[in-house]
């Protein structure tokens, strides 16, 4: 599954399509260097991906190349690669309302939500106490201004999707999820009975993937979600990575496919769910 690699592919075709332009320019990449005043090694750099493009290098490579009718879309195609990865780190800076405030454009012109989630359960399905116990862990491990409850309200304001328009959503879920300890056994009990009630919403379809099945093609990736067929979001240690190559979101639908042929669902999900709340004793 394409990770932070998605976004080094990019860099990698962009750099692919400039090379295109310098040769059908029949320029080699040391005299385009040249006539653009950089070291002779850059452009080779920008070709195969190693140095990303700014708008002024694009500038000048399509003004050398005789290409100045490709610029703006060249611009547009390098910074969408770039926006492709942002670090946690910066999108957390302004604090964590902010985050959870950012995605509600996003949210309300979907109309097909798939999520898969192999390391919580999926935000617009948690209770507030977990939504807290999982918003108190990141303020800890990143470093990021405390507004946890007001990131928290926010989430759950959100969660009004669920009710509201013409909404569904595929949830998949990873057995070791539901036995996974976020904040304490209370909270993930709690948790685990929303979960069952969320599930029986309408709108909602809820697998659980479980344990010991034989994974085949559906192998456990990072937690991503896909809003309808046009983006994906993926969930990384250090950053929050956006998909909106056509290819790949293809990549995702595949994967989630296969992910859900390994799924179990209605009353052999909700057993799943009860044993995992039995075994917090």
């Amino acid at each position: 599954m394409p990770s932070s690699s998605s976004v080094a592919e990019a860099r990698r075709a962009l750099g692919r399509r400039l090379r295109e332009i310098r040769k059908d320019s029949g320029l080699t990449a040391r005299a385009l260097a040249g006539l653009a005043g950089w070291h002779e090694s850059k452009c080779s750099r920008i070709e195969h991906g190693r140095t990303p493009p700014s708008d002024a290098d694009i500038r000048a490579w399509t003004l050398h190349c005789g290409a100045l009718e490709q610029t703006a879309d060249l611009i547009a195609t390098a910074r969408a690669v770039e926006g492709m990865y942002v670090e946690w780190r910066r999108m957390e800076r302004a604090g964590l309302k902010q985050v959870q405030e950012s995605v509600a454009p996003l949210f309300r012109r979907t109309r097909r939500f798939r999520m898969y989630q192999s390391w919580v359960v999926p935000g617009l399905l948690q209770t507030p106490a977990y939504t807290e116990a999982v918003l108190r862990t990141i303020t800890a491990l990143r470093d990021v201004p405390d507004d946890i409850d007001a990131a928290v309200a926010v989430r759950m304001e959100r969660q009004q999707v669920l009710h509201t328009g013409n909404h569904r959503f595929a949830v998949l879920v990873e057995e070791w999820v539901l036995r996974t300890l976020i904040g304490d056994a209370e909270v993930v009990a709690g948790q685990l009975g929303h979960l069952i009630a969320a599930a029986s919403l309408p709108s909602v379809s809820l697998g659980i993937i479980p344990l010991g099945v034989p994974r085949g093609a559906g192998w456990p990736v990072e937690s991503f979600t896909m809003y309808d067929d046009t983006q994906v979001n993926v969930e990384l240690v250090s950053a929050h990575l956006t998909i909106t190559q056509p290819t790949e979101v293809a990549m995702y639908a595949q994967a989630f496919a296969e992910l859900a042929e390994l799924a179990v669902y209605g009353a052999a999900a909700r057993s799943l769910i009860t044993a995992a709340i039995n075994s917090l004793g």
